[in-house]
């Protein structure tokens, strides 16, 4: 069996760095992201295989998934291909990535070494959640106890982040909401793609809510979900039109829903506070402190879905309304 799994581990990592050398050769953006998006698939393989689950399906929905959408969107203002440029020397390229990988390596010298059941992570770090989480939080789910509970504050940062970076996109581009456009200019063929999608998407929608509250027990949670929820509205913008994605989840309610994700989250915290404990301290939001954990990680897990969901949608929007580029 361990032969197995070695050859599946060579060949998986084989088809990596094919995939990204022809990422780097290959002059066509569309060709790019499609190979970026196989990239994510096979690096999610390797996690299924590290069993990393939740890992795995993270990169499965937002490496595969939505960025790749987002990237297809992207073209549509940037164009099919690179421009060019005049041909530079590869010398000064090589010598920088050389001497930086180099760096990379030395700094790695003195690391367990891989696989070390001395290392502390397997010695401190692991049993700690392992033989603890279990009465302290009570959760099937040992990644969601971390991610929620044990480091919150963490999860709360990558929240933000993900919010900035709405804030970013609709600083530089906007939403450009075209409602004077004709909504059904379809190709005689669309309406098949529509009947198909109006099939799929409640099934899609359903799915996401099962990640998002069935993530205590199993992989998933809100950054999951929210990815997988927004797909369902993308695939409605795609296979009908902008302006009846827009009329669906109209971009002036998103921005609201997407502040009052991070809101819910960081409020959370702040009644922990205000009942006795610290920020976050999920022990005191009920009687006893595992329910208190439970009652904690859902509200918080629900805001980040929602932040999720609505910031996907929003950075899809502006970039599909601006992919036209007309001034």
């Amino acid at each position: 069996m361990s032969n197995i799994n070695l050859l599946i581990d060579v060949v998986l990592l084989a088809m990596l760095v094919l995939t990204t050398i022809a990422i780097v050769r290959i002059e066509s953006l569309f060709a790019i992201v499609m190979l970026t998006g196989v990239f994510s698939l096979l690096a999610a393989n390797i996690f299924i295989i590290l069993d990393a689950v939740d890992v795995a399906f993270t990169e499965a929905a937002v490496g595969a998934g939505i960025s790749t959408v987002l990237m297809l969107a992207t073209i549509g203002i940037t164009g099919y291909e690179q421009k060019r440029r005049r041909k530079i020397s590869w010398v000064a390229p090589l010598i920088v990535v050389t001497i930086t990988g180099a760096v990379l390596v030395y700094g790695t010298l003195d690391m367990p070494a891989f696989t070390d059941p001395e290392a502390p992570i397997h010695t401190h770090v692991a049993p700690r959640y392992i033989n603890e989480s279990p009465t302290e939080v009570g959760i099937p789910n040992m990644v969601t106890s971390v991610l929620a509970s044990y480091r919150g504050y963490d999860t709360m940062g990558e929240v933000i982040v993900v919010f900035a970076a709405l804030i970013g996109v609709l600083s530089l581009i906007g939403i450009r909401e075209h409602k004077g456009d004709p909504k059904h200019l379809e190709p005689p063929a669309r309406p098949v793609l529509q009947v198909m999608s109006k099939f799929m998407i409640p099934f899609i929608i359903l799915f996401a809510l099962y990640v998002q509250f069935h993530g205590d027990f199993g992989p998933g949670g809100g950054f999951q979900a929210g990815v997988i929820f927004a797909v369902a509205i993308i695939l409605y913008a795609l296979t009908f039109s902008q302006q009846d994605a827009m009329d669906l989840a109209p971009p002036r309610i998103l921005k609201r829903l997407a502040s009052l994700g991070v809101l819910i989250y960081g409020g959370t915290g702040v009644v922990s506070m205000l009942k006795g404990g610290n920020f976050l301290d999920y022990n005191v939001l009920a009687h006893d402190p595992v329910h208190g954990q439970h009652y904690g990680i859902l509200v918080i897990e629900f805001g980040v879905g929602l932040t999720v969901a609505c910031v996907m949608m929003l950075i899809f929007f502006a970039f599909i309304s601006r992919g036209d580029r007309n001034p």
